[in-house]
């Protein structure tokens, strides 16, 4: 879990507001009264973001969740400026991007900020190498310079041999492949990522998110990620926000949203998870209390991983923390219990 002391990016009462004289509507300082979705609706205004605020800490994927119309890609483009947040700030390692003039924020989404969206709005008429090399050339980083810097990142997502194909001579897993290669020549401090996968079928689907999940080993960016799918939520975040008509309705780890939902809504998002993918060993653990166990796991261990090892042993199995201490013990039936979807707890 990331340390969110440590905070790069954070939201501090953002509004995002549709509909003509929203500016001045929100600018006028409207009281609770006048925020609500009927005196919006009343007024012509519809609220995209409704007061969001979070905090995302350095080295986290931080997903964006919830369904069609519910905010979240608005979010991240209020996140990004790429559309103007109508009231709050927008932190970004403290300094309030929506005070940044137009040339400061082109320097930062330069140098500091990549981006991933579903469509991958590669240049056909260039290679895969001068594809990638394309946001370093805009940079006015000298050729060799880039090239170098394309090479490498075309090598570190499994694209080498492809640098002089064309996006049309690709797969559309390979072209995002191209896509999240490009975002990454820069060397952002923050990548936003749009629901990359999306038009993926689902082997490929499933092939990207593993890669992901490798690069954050090597590079530990900061991600912002907005999914609809659940499933792939609880295989990349550290923490999730699940949103609802432009409000953040709970943030939490996977584990926290399925054991502790907050509202109903939560609830029904978290209804249909597999929990053995989701809870850890230190979740279903009982109190050492004098157990003989034999073999151990980790207590951040997700169930599904270790059930093999617990069920094969027979008997409780001991639960460490980081430093290796023994923390509890790990039934059989209680991971049974988990993987038919049984509370372990009752």
């Amino acid at each position: 879990m990331t340390d969110v002391a440590t905070v790069k990016l954070a939201c501090r009462g953002v509004w995002k507001v549709f509909g003509r004289g929203a500016e001045a509507y929100m600018a006028a300082g409207p009281g609770p009264e006048a925020l609500t979705p009927e005196a919006m609706a009343e007024a012509g205004l519809m609220a995209g973001v409704r007061d969001v605020t979070v905090e995302i800490g350095e080295g986290e994927i931080f997903i964006v969740m919830g369904l069609s119309g519910s905010g979240k890609s608005t979010l991240l483009r209020c996140m990004s400026r790429l559309i103007e947040p109508s009231a709050g700030e927008v932190l970004f390692e403290g300094r309030d991007l929506l005070k940044a003039s137009e040339a400061e924020l082109i320097d930062i989404r330069r140098h500091k900020m990549g981006m991933v969206f579903q469509h991958f709005a590669l240049l056909p008429h260039l290679t895969v190498l001068e594809n990638v090399a394309f946001p370093l050339a805009i940079q006015k980083v000298a050729k060799a310079e880039r090239e170098q810097r394309a090479r490498e990142v075309i090598e570190l997502v499994g694209l080498g041999g492809r640098e002089n194909a064309y996006p049309r001579q690709l797969s559309g897993g390979q072209q995002q492949r191209v896509g999240i290669a490009r975002s990454l020549a820069v060397k952002p401090e923050l990548w936003f990522l749009d629901e990359p996968f999306s038009a993926l079928d689902p082997l490929i689907r499933g092939e990207m998110q593993d890669e992901l999940i490798r690069l954050q080993k090597v590079l530990r960016k900061t991600m912002i990620f907005v999914t609809h799918d659940f499933d792939e939520a609880i295989k990349l975040a550290d923490r999730i926000a699940i949103m609802k008509d432009g409000r953040v309705i709970q943030i939490g780890t996977p584990e926290e949203l399925v054991m502790n939902p907050a509202t109903d809504y939560v609830a029904a998002f978290t209804r249909n998870v597999q929990r053995a993918k989701v809870l850890t060993a230190r979740s279903i653990m009982s109190p050492v209390n004098g157990v003989a166990a034999i073999g151990q796991v980790r207590a951040t261990d997700k169930i599904a991983d270790v059930a093999p090892i617990v069920i094969g042993a027979g008997k409780p199995v001991a639960v460490t923390d980081d430093s290796g201490a023994v923390i509890g013990t790990l039934a059989p039936q209680a991971v049974i219990d988990t993987l038919i979807g049984r509370d372990a707890r009752t």
